[in-house]
């Protein structure tokens, strides 16, 4: 998730997620449980009233994209 503007590294515990810094941006990255984990993070920028720029979803980190598929 991407963040207009630069929020520090303490924020990292309240959202549950790795917080790093790209041009004038806050990235928000980690893996999420399930749908209801991303709601609950997506409800905490808004009460913050922050300025959400991009949402993305990636495969995990050596993972496989179709983890969790059946097929």
């Amino acid at each position: 998730m991407r963040i207009d503007g630069i929020w520090d590294d303490r924020w990292s515990d309240w959202f549950g997620l790795e917080v790093s810094h790209e041009g004038g941006d806050t990235i928000l990255s980690g893996e999420l449980a399930d749908p209801s984990a991303l709601h609950g993070v997506l409800d905490k920028i808004l009460d913050l009233d922050l300025s959400l720029t991009s949402v993305r979803r990636t495969s995990p980190k050596g993972g496989d994209s179709t983890r969790g598929c059946s097929g």
